[in-house]
């Protein structure tokens, strides 16, 4: 795949010789289903963006469970925020399934950015939307109770990935530990959550796939309405 398909968001606001230095230091990793891309404690050198798949960022909390901070879609760029805050990863990056990444070194974004203002502010609002985000997410995950909770993450999920062909289910299957992770849950709850929207007719479910069945009622549970 070309630097200018891999990067499209960020081509448009380069020169000719940008270009060519982007071309020259762009590379394609691929990452089978659970691989992990960059743990938390490494040195950040790579910017990342998602071609194909599904990435999910974690991080350790108490007791070593783990909690789901972002979930990344293509064509989204992560795995910069560390680098230009001087910091190691606080979190973890895995493929959720078979994906592919398009990478460039951060020390030659960095060069980029300096010389380019138009660059730096397409970043600094990438992060500025991200840290808005993440500032709803923890709201929402600290203050709704359990259903409420989880009807939010199945939204999230529906929002950023979309739906089938069906018009119903949500595309992407994760396993129950990883969405209880992300809604600040147990797998036993979200097991029994599941369970309960299912036989109030609000999902269906066939084994990992998640259809919704009622979103109006899954926004109230959610306190969206």
């Amino acid at each position: 795949m070309d630097a200018s398909t891999s990067w499209a968001r960020v081509w448009r606001l380069l020169n000719e010789e940008e270009r060519t230095i982007l071309r020259a230091h762009s590379i394609i990793a691929h990452y089978k289903r659970n691989q992990t891309i960059y743990s938390e404690g490494e040195e950040p050198t790579e910017l990342m963006c998602l071609l194909k798949g599904k990435v999910k960022i974690s991080k350790e909390g108490v007791g070593g469970r783990s909690q789901i901070i972002r979930m990344i879609r293509p064509i989204q760029y992560f795995a910069y925020r560390a680098y230009f805050a001087r910091e190691r990863y606080l979190t973890s990056a895995s493929a959720c399934e078979a994906s592919v990444v398009c990478a460039i070194p951060l020390r030659i974004v960095d060069l980029l950015i300096r010389a380019n203002s138009r660059l730096a502010m397409f970043f600094i609002r990438q992060l500025s939307v991200d840290l808005g985000i993440a500032d709803e997410r923890t709201v929402n995950l600290t203050q709704k109770h359990i259903r409420g909770r989880l009807a939010e993450s199945l939204l999230f999920l529906k929002d950023s990935y979309g739906l089938e062909e069906d018009g119903a289910t949500i595309s992407i299957y994760l396993s129950r530990e990883d969405l209880a992770n992300l809604s600040n849950m147990t797998p036993s709850n979200a097991v029994r959550t599941l369970s309960a929207f299912s036989s109030e007719r609000v999902i269906a479910l066939d084994g990992r796939k998640i259809k919704l069945i009622d979103e109006e009622r899954l926004r109230k549970i959610s306190g969206e309405d």
